[in-house]
């Protein structure tokens, strides 16, 4: 257990230089893009006079050096303060509140079912390793992973909302009635059905490879043998002695994909037209709202590492190697 706690304690020191990094090559990065805040302030409004446009560039403090606005902003970050939308006219923390609950909703149920249904195929796959359950199985897993999301999210709003009607084209949940309790989680869930779906087939693909290799691979181990010698019936050996070794690359991957599935999650909220961060990035960057896309920056390395550092503990309870003892 202290061990345990070690490797926590460690990697959590780790995460402050890393988020540091992020936010100040995301910052320079920006400055090198033409245009800025009052530029995209002013093409709203029609322009305005130049002593105007002083006084905005002065609020904004973009009047001042690069530096200057990045320790600026920095400071505000150690005392939890991301700042002021210039956009909307509302504190990034509240639009982040707002839209957070829809991206994670949207991740984690992609998440369970990409990881549940890949674990599943994989097995199949690999019980009926080179006959027909497997060759069927491996030609859809690379139909879905060569397939982009944004072709795979067109055609089912056209297949199965547009030609059956069976399920909504876009939203996250219905505007025309005030739903609350159950009634609004079943009609937010209804909603989530399609873009859940999209989300998770491409990461379906990789799961069931990667859970069908893992399989045969240590299948052929020399403990899965000496099983298999004692008599043990298959279904005792592919529980008690495989599933735990080849579940370890699948629960690495779950934090691999963490921070693809979140960049994967702009294009499908933006297409189902769902408030997420995705979205409200999207939007940030086409705005050059700086202080609202460094917000979702921060907030998605935050969720991405926290996700990672999830695994790594789970990967050390199962692998008390890792730990180094």
């Amino acid at each position: 257990m202290t061990h345990i706690l070690t490797l926590a304690l460690r990697r959590l020191i780790t995460t402050i230089p890393a988020l540091i990094i992020i936010l100040i090559t995301l910052f320079l990065l920006l400055q090198l893009a033409p245009g800025d805040t009052v530029d995209a302030l002013l093409a709203q409004i029609g322009g305005a006079e130049s002593s105007v446009i002083d006084e905005m560039r002065h609020y904004y403090e973009l009047d001042q050096s690069t530096s200057s606005r990045l320790l600026n902003y920095l400071w505000r970050l150690v005392h939890l303060d991301l700042g002021q939308s210039a956009i909307y006219n509302k504190p990034v923390s509240h639009m982040i509140l707002e839209r957070l609950p829809a991206t994670l909703l949207l991740m984690i149920s992609a998440m369970s079912l990409a990881f549940t249904c890949g674990t599943i195929l994989g097995i199949l796959s690999a019980q009926k390793v080179n006959r027909w359950p497997d060759t069927l199985i491996s030609i859809l897993g690379l139909i879905f992973y060569s397939t982009p999301s944004f072709w795979l999210a067109l055609m089912g709003i056209v297949f199965f909302s547009i030609y059956l009607n069976w399920l909504p084209p876009s939203g996250f949940g219905s505007i025309e009635q005030s739903l609350t309790g159950f009634s609004a989680i079943l009609d937010i869930a209804w909603y989530l059905i399609l873009p859940t779906i999209t989300l998770a087939l491409v990461y379906l693909s990789i799961y069931l490879r990667i859970m069908r290799a893992s399989l045969l691979e240590v299948s052929t181990l020399d403990f899965v043998k000496t099983a298999k010698a004692k008599g043990l019936s298959s279904r005792k050996i592919l529980v008690n002695h495989v599933l735990r070794n080849a579940m370890l690359p699948m629960i690495t991957l779950i934090g691999l994909q963490a921070g693809t599935m979140l960049g994967g999650s702009v294009v499908i909220e933006t297409i189902f037209a769902i408030p997420g961060l995705g979205r409200l990035a999207y939007d940030s960057v086409v705005q050059r709202d700086l202080n609202t896309l460094l917000g979702v920056v921060f907030i998605s390395a935050i969720l991405v590492i926290f996700i990672n550092f999830i695994v790594d503990m789970l990967y050390a309870k199962l692998d008390p190697r890792i730990t180094g003892h």
